[in-house]
């Protein structure tokens, strides 16, 4: 059974890039847009939801983070993002969730 957006947003953290980066050299790391929600995209993405997941890769909401962008944080080990994990994946967002 596929876990619901609530319980993926309970499993919601907060990771350095210093500690993200090593899923990066693995393939596994993939960038939300700050737009979206995190926990119902990891739940599309739990889901092998192809349609929505294709058309957000296609329109650039989700995906592998540009070398541009890996520069900046390689510059800042300790930039914090939220991050989710959705094996074999970790998503993550610049954006930090408040929580409550």
């Amino acid at each position: 059974m596929l876990p619901s957006k609530e319980e993926l947003a309970l499993t919601i953290d907060e990771a350095e890039w210093s500690c993200l980066r090593a899923h990066l050299k693995r393939g596994g790391l993939i960038l939300v847009d700050d737009v979206l929600d995190l926990a119902e995209t990891a739940q599309k993405v739990a889901a092998d939801d192809i349609e929505i997941i294709q058309g957000l890769v296609e329109n650039g909401l989700i995906g592998k983070p540009s070398d541009t962008k890996i520069r900046l944080w390689e510059a800042n080990q300790q930039k914090k993002f939220a991050m989710l994990i959705v094996s074999p994946y970790v998503l993550f967002q610049e954006k930090m969730p408040t929580f409550h």
